[in-house]
């Protein structure tokens, strides 16, 4: 199903390794002891030709024995003495405000999926501007400059490959898949990448297993001269940070965190369904960032509830804009689905014929109305699952909580960062007071200014 990084494994399998193996890795040098690791991994020689660059580079790696030690300096046959070249640098924006989102891959190896996702919609020019619309032109310039383009997302997949190689020498025939904004649709040019290391298809303990797993990933790391600053964040879902120095692309990679690749193909299925939804959603986080809204470290609202809040708007309008994607093909989005069907099944989802013929100006005070004088943050949930409000109940995950928004698959709350009632009423106070600007002046610069909107184009 999936190509393999010409590592010459087999396929993915779900079941890969029980959790007492996982438990009982304490460190590399134990790993390369394991006879199932070290067979098939490494080649005598390997030749690893760069894309975007006409450089070939030829090294023989080492066992992955030398993980538990330090480097020599004249260990000259280490693979991760290899520095990655340079890419080139990016093209000019094209003149049409259309950017195709098909990926070419030349040489490395295509991110599970990207190769038969359904294609994003193009953008009829009358359907989206809206004739003399101030508004509506603003943001679709905003969304043309700032939307993530081909070579972006070449990039960012090429260092997915790269980094899945490397982990494959620990823990092999484990996948590495792109999630999240990258590759949903909802990503800007210059937006961060989160990676998710499926090493098996059923729950993980992300305190135990999971930390200790992204624990050895760290470590391994710190061997490899083209990524900077690994640090490991143990937070409900652990990751590790860390930076391409190639890309300049910021990571966050976590381990068996299934539900963000169901997630992502859903989103991406919305963003393919209307040629509305990827324009709005990306002003709606350019202004949510602005306006310091935008950061669950800090206590506020991260992208994922801000696109679903996004999405629930457009659901729940007297003629929605779009539908429920899980009611209407709930064979394409079943929580159960093993992950390699996952990205096959968006092809049988038709676009959807909306009846609502607002423009993008309209819609985006439409979406700051509803939540500042609309929505009941005291007694409703936000379900993208059901496209519309559903009540709170008694259960310990919305108890209690100023803001509430439904995974659609595990239904948890996505808003949980949102504990603080100071900055809860910051966010109220941002959606009320950008509703009443955009309300009197109909331009997109007085709730964010010009200097933040064309960042993506100075950049």
């Amino acid at each position: 199903m999936f190509p393999n990084s010409n590592l010459g494994r087999p396929p993915f399998s779900p079941a890969l390794f029980s959790q007492q193996q996982f438990i009982n890795t304490h460190n590399f040098r134990n790993v390369t002891l394991s006879g199932t690791i070290l067979a098939g991994v490494v080649t005598p020689q390997s030749t690893c030709v760069w894309p975007f660059s006409n450089v070939c580079t030829t090294f023989t790696p080492a066992l992955p024995s030398i993980l538990g030690r330090k480097r020599r300096s004249d260990d000259q046959s280490s693979p991760y003495e290899v520095k990655r070249q340079r890419f080139q640098s990016p093209p000019s924006q094209p003149s049409g405000r259309s950017v195709p989102f098909s990926v070419e891959h030349r040489n490395s190896a295509p991110s599970p999926g990207i190769s038969s996702m359904l294609p994003l919609v193009d953008y009829p020019q009358n359907s989206l501007k809206g004739v003399g619309d101030k508004l509506s032109e603003q943001i679709l310039d905003l969304f043309c400059n700032c939307q993530q383009q081909t070579i972006d997302l070449e990039r960012k997949d090429f260092c997915r490959t790269q980094i899945q190689r490397e982990i494959q020498r620990i823990f092999p025939q484990t996948r590495l898949y792109l999630v999240g904004s990258s590759l949903n649709g909802f990503g800007t040019r210059y937006s961060d990448a989160d990676l998710c290391l499926v090493l098996k298809e059923v729950p993980m303990n992300q305190r135990s297993e999971a930390c200790h797993i992204l624990g050895l990933i760290q470590q391994l790391f710190y061997r490899l001269s083209y990524i900077d600053r690994p640090q490991l964040i143990r937070a409900k879902v652990p990751i590790v940070k860390f930076r391409d120095k190639v890309s300049g692309v910021e990571f966050d990679l976590n381990v068996n965190n299934i539900v963000g690749i169901r997630n992502t193909f859903l989103l991406r299925s919305y963003a393919s369904t209307e040629s509305r939804v990827r324009p709005l959603v990306l002003v709606v986080k350019k202004w949510a960032r602005y306006h310091g809204i935008n950061d669950a470290s800090r206590g506020t609202l991260n992208s994922y509830s801000l696109v679903l809040m996004v999405l629930h708007y457009l659901q729940t309008l007297p003629e929605p804009v779009i539908p429920s994607l899980q009611k209407d093909y709930p064979e394409c989005f079943e929580p159960t689905m093993q992950l390699q069907f996952v990205h096959r099944r968006g092809s049988n989802i038709s676009p959807y014929s909306s009846l609502n013929n607002s423009n993008l100006g309209d819609l985006l005070l439409g979406f700051l109305r509803y939540y500042a004088t609309e929505f009941n943050w005291n007694n409703s949930i936000i379900s993208v699952r059901e496209a519309k409000v559903i009540p709170k109940t008694n259960e310990k995950e919305w108890k209690n909580k100023y803001i509430c928004v439904e995974e659609p698959f595990d239904r948890t709350n996505t808003a949980r960062a949102v504990h603080d009632k100071c900055k809860f009423d910051t966010i109220k106070k941002e959606f009320v007071q950008s509703w009443h600007k955009l309300k009197e002046k109909r331009d997109l610069f007085s709730i964010l200014p010009e200097a933040a909107a064309s960042e993506c184009r100075r950049r």
